[in-house]
């Protein structure tokens, strides 16, 4: 069993029965005095956060993961606070963006880069400048509404600073200035924009907002040093769930069945070598009942929908960034974002900067970022959609080579059609990708969090964007408290309201750095890609500053 200690990911046995120094016998059913266990099923940005969250509230919480670290999914780019780059979404769900970022921001301050983003709109694109500004006003007042509410939540600057316009004679003025290495005003962060932005190509004003870098090492770190925190964390990596069975269940032949207890069956799926005192030839499996069960599976989540016998419409997504190396940056350059509709030869073009001269590079095109095949349903006998095997085999093994190569170099041609100098970038030879869940049948939804099935004791989180993960874990809590699984009154629940996460009293920047570092070397990636540019600064007392 690999359990979270206070040395994270520490392999703390080689067996795979449950903890007999955590509950002397495994099949044994908790007592009214016992903690209540909840199993979460994948380890990614949702299924990690809602583990925080149930473990801080003392409840057994068994987090399972398939791969050998936490969060090590799908590109992610920027904290979309604002969701400003999606014109096609309405308002509501910008703001609702907003405050998911702000909140999910307090929690893992330390995987965050502080540089503004940048939206153009090309001449060859029909949409306008002047289209965004309503939303942005939105935007503006809903960060002020926040602010009022709750000053630490003032994490993006001051809200009259949220966005700026720049005019074409700006950016000129701007592009005879000399670059600054490490940018502390917007101005500065705009000089390299106005010099290597192809600004022939672009209309005016182009829009800076603060919407900052999110970084998945530092991410992961973060959640895997604050489960490490909790004795009542138990974390299984390397870990392939088998079975999920009900327990305890009344009138299970029928629609209004009712579950208390589910057995989940798993297997480790480590290297044979690992297990010294075990006999090779053997898997070494477990089983474990919990009274709550989360399937936070991502793109597998159907799997798990099936075993439990719960029907629903979702669509699947395979997706992929490629890691670039650009040395003529000349310095710290914010996210460039130049829009267009997704999915044509058109789409949008996103430069995503790292320390060191690396650079994520998104096309919403399907020769880059997307695939022919590569958005798949439901159906009516699976709530799994099946994604082509080509793209499973990348999930699960790595890209090939020679595809790898080819799209990264179609990437940077394609950025460089608005950044000529960027065409003297080179492939790294690796990419951030995975396959990503949308519930229902619309294709654009960019707000979702969690499906609860009280009758079931059953909860899915199904979160388009990472942002929307604490929101779930709340709700979550809310079912559980409901269930009498949890005390209502637990005072300890008022710490996350707060946004007293104890893992930053205890770990500081250069303790993320650490382990972020190793998280990027383990998963082949430049162990640059693993720092902020920027990193906001983080006091014992919990407070934010820029």
């Amino acid at each position: 069993m690999i359990r979270m200690s206070k040395l994270p990911m520490q392999i703390q046995s080689s067996t795979f029965e449950v903890d007999s120094n955590i509950h002397p016998d495994a099949t044994q059913k908790p007592t009214l005095e016992t903690p209540k266990r909840v199993g979460i099923l994948g380890g990614g940005t949702a299924g990690a956060t809602i583990a925080i969250r149930l473990a801080a509230l003392g409840l057994e919480t068994y987090l399972f993961e398939k791969k050998a670290s936490l969060i090590d999914g799908p590109p992610m780019c920027h904290l979309h606070a604002g969701g400003n780059l999606y014109r096609e979404i309405p308002d509501e769900d910008c703001v609702a963006l907003l405050k998911q970022c702000i909140d999910i921001l307090r929690l893992y301050p330390y995987s965050m880069d502080v540089r503004p983003t940048v939206f153009a709109v090309p001449h060859r694109d029909e949409g306008l400048p002047e289209d965004l500004l309503p939303r942005l006003d939105i935007l503006t007042q809903a960060y002020r509404e926040l602010i009022a509410q709750d000053n630490k939540n003032k994490v993006l600057g001051e809200p009259e600073n949220y966005y700026q316009l720049y005019s074409h004679e700006q950016l000129i003025a701007l592009s005879e200035r000399e670059q600054v290495e490490v940018p502390s005003t917007v101005d500065e962060w705009m000089i390299p924009v106005a010099k290597y932005l192809d600004l022939n190509k672009v209309k005016f004003p182009l829009i800076v907002v603060q919407e900052y870098g999110w970084n998945i090492f530092r991410l992961a770190a973060s959640a895997e040093l604050a489960l490490a925190d909790y004795d009542h964390a138990h974390v299984f990596t390397n870990t392939e769930i088998k079975k999920v069975v009900a327990v305890d269940c009344e009138n299970c032949t029928t629609a209004d069945h009712h579950v208390t207890k589910w057995r989940i069956d798993y297997q480790d799926d480590r290297p044979a070598t690992l297990h010294a005192e075990q006999n090779k030839d053997e898997p070494i499996t477990g089983s474990i009942e919990v009274d709550y069960l989360v399937n936070a599976c991502g793109f597998r989540t159907g799997v798990i929908d099936d075993m439990v016998g719960v029907e629903v419409t979702r669509m699947v997504e395979f997706k992929s960034s490629y890691i670039t190396h650009w040395e003529n940056g000349g310095g710290q350059i914010p996210e460039i974002i130049v829009y267009g509709n997704r999915g044509t030869p058109e789409g949008m073009a996103q430069l995503t900067p790292y320390p060191g001269g690396y650079f994520q590079i998104h096309g919403m095109s399907k020769f880059i970022t997307l695939f022919d095949d590569g958005l798949v349903a439901s159906t009516k006998e699976s709530a799994q959609p099946k994604l082509p095997a080509q793209y499973v085999h990348y999930i699960e093994d790595g890209w090939d080579k020679a595809p790898l190569q080819a799209r990264s170099q179609q990437a940077i041609d394609y950025v460089a059609e608005f950044v000529p100098t960027f065409h003297s970038a080179r492939t790294v030879g690796n990419a951030l990708y995975g396959g990503q869940q949308i519930p229902g049948k619309d294709d654009t939804l960019r707000v979702a969090d969690v499906s609860l099935y009280s009758n079931i004791r059953y909860a899915r989180a199904e979160n388009v964007k990472a942002s929307s993960t604490l929101i779930a874990a709340d709700q979550i809590v809310d079912e559980i408290t409901t269930l009498g699984l949890l005390d209502r009154n637990n005072p300890i629940d008022k710490q996350r309201y707060a946004h007293e996460w104890p893992y930053l009293q205890v770990n500081d920047r250069a303790t993320i750095d650490t382990a972020a570092q190793r998280l990027a070397t383990s998963r082949g990636f430049p162990v640059a890609m693993a720092g902020v540019n920027h990193s906001i600064k983080v006091t014992k007392s919990n407070n934010l500053t820029l």
